[in-house]
């Protein structure tokens, strides 16, 4: 059949195309994404006095400078104590946000535990040379088994610990019972009045980084207002059932006047030490670990065993039986604990 005079012969080579004749535009496609971070050779080392809400108040130099978690750090905590990395905007100046894009090494880190039964720990604060353990004599009353529970904390994290007893002019006599209580042991223990001079205290934590710790309504925010004029810690009475309010929220750190820190703590009522095993416990007691030497291998150092050297060297009215009543409460708590997970 004849061609159509309308019909052009460059149609019959468009039906002889293949596929080498296509063009097809490629899709555009995202940059991959490398897994080669910024070394941030510039970022300059500050000191984290604060943490609130994702934001981290840093000292550097004389300035005070608020700042972010780079989003390299992932889920890398950063606490009260951290050497943190820092980069951007590092003026301080009000609106300014810089970034914190590394943490440095540790060391005295403070872990505890919401108690012995939830093995989930969360460490407290970090680079601390002190644990000063503040304890009231009355009101609310001294529990010796808290105060052996930071000392054992304190021990395992290789921190020196300090305890210290407010409102002893409203019951002297407890000082010396505490004195007595600890006297097989290598802790500095100083008791502070109201109206007296901190001098001793101010000594022991000079040029030292220092995390106060202890039960609500100890008078922890108390001292820090004395020691530090300014810092403004919120401070309450203590409630009619002889237990503290939680006025303090907040872990702060505020420098001293004549040198060091001072990390505030709010209080809590219990200190779980999931985290530590029997023989951190017994670094927190050293006259019973130089008599536990003589136990048998694999001695558990309950009296239920029937030879642990412990029961063997220390009767009801050694002054010692307080302290192994004290550490046997401890590795009990952590026994049970372990029987429930």
């Amino acid at each position: 059949m004849p061609k159509p005079d309308w019909v052009d012969d460059a149609d019959d080579d468009e039906e002889e195309w293949d596929e080498d004749d296509v063009r097809v535009r490629p899709a555009r496609r995202s940059k991959p994404r490398t897994k080669i971070r910024p070394k941030h050779a510039n970022a300059v080392e500050g000191f984290v006095t604060a943490v609130d809400r994702g934001r981290y108040t840093c000292r550097i130099g004389d300035r005070t400078v608020t700042a972010m978690k780079a989003r390299e750090l992932g889920k890398q905590s950063i606490v009260v104590g951290d050497r943190a990395g820092l980069v951007g905007d590092r003026s301080g100046n009000p609106g300014t946000l810089a970034r914190i894009v590394r943490i440095a090494d540790r060391h005295g880190e403070l872990r505890r535990s919401a108690d012995d039964e939830n093995a989930t720990e969360r460490v407290v604060v970090a680079n601390v040379d002190q644990l000063v353990v503040v304890a009231s004599t009355v009101d609310p009353p001294l529990r010796y088994g808290f105060v052996d529970r930071c000392l054992v904390a304190a021990y395992d994290a290789g921190v020196a610990p300090i305890l210290c007893l407010t409102k002893n002019d409203l019951a002297p006599e407890t000082a010396d019972e505490v004195r007595a209580y600890y006297s097989q042991l290598d802790l500095t223990i100083v008791a502070t009045e109201p109206d007296a001079p901190l001098d001793g205290l101010i000594a022991l934590l000079r040029d030292k980084e220092n995390v106060f710790f202890g039960h609500s309504g100890v008078g922890k925010s108390t001292l820090v207002n004395r020691l530090v004029p300014g810092a403004g810690r919120a401070v309450s009475e203590v409630r009619s059932i002889g237990k503290g309010s939680h006025t303090s929220t907040s872990t702060v750190s505020f420098e001293l006047p004549g040198g060091g820190w001072v990390i505030d703590t709010p209080g809590v009522r219990s200190f779980g030490l999931a985290h530590v095993t029997a023989d951190s416990i017994l670094k927190a007691f050293p006259e019973l670990a130089e008599v536990a030497q003589e136990c048998p291998r694999g001695c558990t150092h309950t009296p239920e065993i029937g030879d642990c050297a412990l029961d063997a060297a220390i009767g009801p009215d050694d002054p010692r039986a307080g302290r192994l009543a004290s550490f046997r409460r401890v590795l009990a708590s952590l026994h049970e604990a372990d029987t429930k997970n």
